[in-house]
């Protein structure tokens, strides 16, 4: 994987998101990214509003930034709605329901796409449920299998909500103890891929592995075994 994966527990496009927004843009290597705002997962609440919140935020940022309406399975398989995606240096999905996101880009089109943007060296990044989608597993009422973007690991949004022993207990309990799972805070996010991370952003990365947990703040680097 010659790209980047950013995970990122939540709360996108609001203040307090721009340090790490700045990395996810630095990572591309582009002088002015050309970023693409997918916002799936709103897809039943509004996602012309999403998209055009992201769009607004990442211009700011100096970004080259556009919507990509894909909002249900045909669209994510319509190779002329996703043609951008070819040429994108930031491909970020948005917040909003998992289940959905994962049902549309499962085996789809936009998913090759995806893949192969980082092959060639672009971000692909996610909020909250666009976060959780990327792993081999997530949580989402139930746990389900999941796109495996980022083998072997769980990502848990808006972290900070969580008291970190009771999640190592419930982990422990779901016979995921050995998982490589990620908790992300809000408006912070988990750069790298796919053993190599780096936390960015105003809050923190809650590491589960083996059975123990430990906390990352903002620059700290680890590594998943």
């Amino acid at each position: 994987m010659a790209g980047a994966i950013a995970l990122v527990g939540g709360d996108e496009f609001r203040p307090g998101c721009e340090s790490m927004d700045r990395a996810i843009l630095e990572a591309a290597g582009a002088a002015r990214a050309n970023l693409l705002v997918v916002p799936t997962a709103a897809a039943a609440q509004n996602p012309a509003k999403a998209a055009s919140n992201g769009v607004g935020y990442f211009a700011a940022l100096g970004a080259e930034a556009s919507p990509l309406m894909v909002l249900d399975r045909r669209d994510a398989d319509d190779e002329a709605l996703i043609g951008p995606v070819d040429t994108a240096d930031v491909i970020y999905l948005t917040g909003g329901n998992p289940a959905h996101l994962l049902d549309v880009l499962k085996g789809s089109a936009l998913l090759r796409k995806m893949r192969q943007a980082l092959d060639r060296g672009a971000v692909v990044a996610g909020s909250s449920a666009g976060a959780m989608v990327m792993g081999s597993w997530m949580r989402f009422r139930e746990w389900s299998e999941a796109l495996g973007i980022v083998p072997g690991v769980v990502t848990l949004p808006h972290h900070e909500r969580s008291d970190p022993d009771a999640v190592a207990k419930e982990l422990a309990q779901s016979g995921r103890a050995d998982t490589a799972v990620l908790g992300v805070d809000g408006r912070t996010g988990c750069l790298g891929g796919p053993e190599e991370w780096t936390v960015a952003g105003a809050g923190a990365v809650t590491l589960y592995q083996a059975g123990r947990w430990r906390r990352y703040g903002s620059g700290e680097s680890f590594r998943l075994d």
